[in-house]
Order: structure tokens, then C-alpha cells, then sequence
């Protein structure tokens, strides 16, 4: 949104003190051509409307080429900052690597909007110099004719002193100028109007939506045991370390509960366990069949609070966790856990839009869409930070319920404040200043 208030600056620092110039300097100026030759006046009189005719085309392309190029910066903006936002929702879907290639292609459709708008800012001053040009050379054409005698036309002045030709050649670029500064505040103009429609549905609109997805069939990978080995995690700039000599050992298919208060290192401890921090001191291990492996996002999906969703389509958004499912697919996992009414509240189906940060959705919504995405991405090992956070209890419930599906052939790490989902786990460990109490 900066960009586009940023093109409104522009138009009230360029365009309007622009067009004032024009209409009283050039109008004293052109006084003062008529007063020693009414013929060259109306000559450059005669000129003068091919400016904002011409003026009036170029802005019509620049308006509509500044618009497209606004939106691609605005939404490529908002995908880099959701990107960055949600890279450990992104690893944990194991769709890194695709959102990276999705933001070179925008970043490359960016770049081709941003010159179109360029080129047609070069050309627009291009032809208006060449306009003004030509009715130079016209005038000093006119004005040698004169001086040599040469010309001999009815109704055309055919004297001029030398004095007389000079005084108006040195003001035709003078009574222009203003003409120059008006075309590059014309510009300005045109991209402060396509600005001011990308601005006008932010300030009044207010929108809700919703999300989806889809349940696999009948995984074969056995779920991983999860192994911490006196973890230790320090945060650039904190004295206190995040985590502090933390073991924990979790059986596969087991389910785990971290609990304590905000700033424990509850989040810290799952993202070490997935596989997504490393550890300073200590070792996170995954158990396969029994032997240690180091800690692997590949074999993770993660949900987390506020759940992370990028703009685009619901269809989108829920491919990240599998690209080659089917529609079919993403209804089976919506309706694998209870969320088969999300659909009918959607107004364009999957292809329903989502916002920055899931606007368009409520909370509750994003969250259950997230969590039928970990069930299409069908990782043997769940992890879920405060999934129910922020959530009212009809919603919790719903994810409550949608968490039993989950956690079956799963080991579950569960990061929360909510009594009611620690009665879920099997074991609980609670966290105080990184600690294990």
C-alpha cells in the first residue's frame, strides 16, 4: 500500500503545481510572442492542443499499464511476506521448493510490468519533445522566410525585424517549458489514478470466506519416535536461552502435549523436534524402525497458530501439501475430518480467493483448513503449535475432533494452553523458561 500512496504524492508535487505553471506562464509568455508577431502566436497557439490531446492517448496506456504493474508489486509483496512468514508451514508441507520457483515467476512478471511502464514513459516524452520540436523548427522556418524575403503568402506577415525574430524564438522553448513539466506530471497523474483504484476498495471493504482438503489412502510409512537429547536453543539477542538441556522421548505413534506459559519454549521445542531449527548443543533424532536419524522436516507437516495460508485460491493453498491431488482428493480430506459444511459457506468453491494471511477467512476456518492440509500432506509425524489458540469453543471443538482423525498412525507433538486438548495426549511435559518442570 505504500507504493500506491507514494503515486499519490507524486501527482500533488509534480502534476498540480505543473499544470498552474503552464496555464500563467505560458499564457503571459504567449502575450508577449503576440506582441511582436501575432502570426508566430498563432502558430504555436495552433500547436498548443496537440499536447494534451496526445497527452490524454499516452495516459490512457500508462493508467492501464501502471494499474497492472501496482498489482503485481502489491501481490508479489504480499507472497514474499507470506513466504517468509510461513517457511516453516512451507517445510513442513515439504513445498519449499515450489513456493521459491512461484515467487521468481512473479518476481519476473513484476520486472515486465515495471518496464512496459517505463517504455511507456520514455516514448510519451519522446513525442512530446518531438511536438515541440517541430513547432520550433516551423517558427525559425517561418522567421527566416521573413528575414530573406522570401515569403510571399496572402494574409501572412511578410516583415520582421531581425530584433522581432529573435525575441519570439527565444521565447517559443520558454512558453513550452511548462509544456515539459506538464507531461512528466501527466505521467505522474495517470499512476496516481490507477494507484487511487487500487487503493479505494482498501478503504471500504470488509469480506469473509472460507477453505478446504483431502484424506490418503491408506498410508504404509511407519510413524517415527521422536528423541531429544539435551537440547539446548539461544536466540540472538535473549541471555536466557529458549531451551535448556530439554530431553524428551516419545514412542512412535505416541502423542505428545507441551505445555507452560507463553515464552517457555514450547514453539522452540517443536520446531527443533521437526527438524526446522537445529539445536546449539544436544541432538533432535527421529527413530525409524528403532535406529536414530537426524531430525528430517521431510517426514513432518506442521500446523501452526495463526495457521499460515498464502494468497491465492483455497485450491491453491491446499495443494502446497500435495500439487498432484485432485478436487476429489481435497473433498476427501475435508470430509475425512467433519469439515464437509466449509464447502457449502464458500462462495466460489475452491476457487474462492484468500487473502494476505488468510483474509477472507475467520480463524477458526484457516485453522481447519490447515489441518486438512496436514491429512493431505499424510507426513508420518504431526506437529501443532496452540492449534485451538485464539478460537472460539464451537471451533475448538471442531478441531478437537478433526485432531482424533489425525492422530491415528501418527506421533503427534502438540504444543498448548488448552486443558482440554492435554487430555488427548498420551504423555504431557510441561515447560518453564526452557526448562523441564
Amino acid at each position: 500500500m505504500d507504493a500506491e500512496v507514494d503515486e499519490l504524492g507524486d501527482w500533488l508535487t509534480d502534476y498540480v503545481p505543473a499544470r498552474t505553471t503552464m496555464l500563467l506562464g505560458s499564457g503571459l509568455t504567449l502575450a508577449a510572442i503576440a506582441w511582436r508577431s501575432w502570426f508566430v502566436a498563432l502558430l504555436v497557439l495552433a500547436a498548443t492542443p496537440l499536447l494534451p490531446a496526445n497527452l490524454k492517448v499516452i495516459g490512457l496506456g500508462t493508467q492501464t499499464a501502471v494499474r497492472a504493474q501496482l498489482s503485481a508489486i502489491r501481490g508479489h509483496r504480499a507472497r514474499l511476506l507470506d513466504h517468509l512468514r510461513g517457511l516453516p508451514t512451507l517445510v513442513g508441507l515439504g513445498a519449499h521448493e515450489e513456493a521459491a520457483g512461484a515467487l521468481a515467476r512473479y518476481d519476473r512478471e513484476a520486472a515486465d510490468r515495471t518496464e512496459k511502464v517505463l517504455r511507456i514513459a520514455f516514448l510519451s516524452t519522446a513525442w512530446v519533445e518531438l511536438l515541440i520540436t517541430g513547432t520550433l523548427a516551423v517558427v525559425a522556418t517561418y522567421c527566416g522566410l521573413v528575414l530573406l524575403d522570401y515569403l510571399r503568402l496572402p494574409v501572412v506577415p511578410d516583415r520582421m525585424s531581425l530584433s522581432d525574430a529573435l525575441f519570439v524564438l527565444l521565447l517559443v522553448p520558454a512558453y513550452f517549458a511548462p509544456a515539459r513539466e506538464l507531461a512528466a506530471g501527466y505521467h505522474a497523474r495517470a499512476r496516481a489514478t490507477a494507484a487511487a483504484g487500487l487503493l479505494a476498495p482498501l478503504l471500504d471493504t470488509s469480506g469473509e470466506t472460507l477453505p478446504v482438503v483431502r484424506a490418503a489412502a491408506g498410508r504404509t510409512v511407519t510413524p517415527p519416535g521422536v528423541r531429544l537429547e539435551a537440547v539446548t536453543v539461544r536466540h540472538p539477542g535473549r541471555a536466557a536461552p529458549a531451551l535448556d538441556g530439554v530431553s524428551v522421548d516419545l514412542a512412535p505413534g505416541r502423542f505428545l502435549a507441551v505445555t507452560g506459559p507463553s515464552g517457555a519454549g514450547k514453539s522452540t521445542l517443536l520446531s527443533v523436534a521437526a527438524g526446522l531449527s537445529a539445536p546449539h548443543d544436544g541432538r533432535a533424532l527421529h527413530l525409524l524402525d528403532g535406529l536414530p536419524v537426524p531430525a528430517d522436516p521431510g517426514r513432518v507437516a506442521w500446523v501452526g497458530q495463526p495457521a499460515h495460508l498464502l494468497p491465492g485460491t483455497v485450491r491453491e493453498n491446499l495443494l502446497l501439501a500435495r500439487p498432484a491431488a485432485s478436487d476429489h482428493d481435497l473433498l476427501d480430506a475435508l470430509a475425512a475430518l467433519g469439515f464437509t459444511d466449509l464447502l457449502a459457506v464458500l462462495p466460489q468453491g475452491l476457487d474462492t480467493p484468500v487473502g494476505e494471511r488468510g483474509t477472507g477467512l475467520s480463524s477458526g476456518q484457516s485453522q481447519q483448513l490447515a489441518l486438512a492440509r496436514a491429512l493431505l500432506r499424510d507426513a508420518p509425524l504431526l506437529c501443532l503449535d496452540e492449534p485451538t489458540a485464539h478460537l472460539d469453543p464451537r471451533a475448538e471443538q471442531r478441531v478437537m475432533t478433526a485432531l482424533r482423525t489425525l492422530a491415528r498412525d501418527r506421533t503427534v507433538l502438540l504444543a498448548t494452553h488448552s486443558p482440554a486438548l492435554l487430555a488427548l495426549a498420551d504423555q504431557v511435559v510441561r515447560l518453564d523458561h526452557g526448562s523441564i518442570r
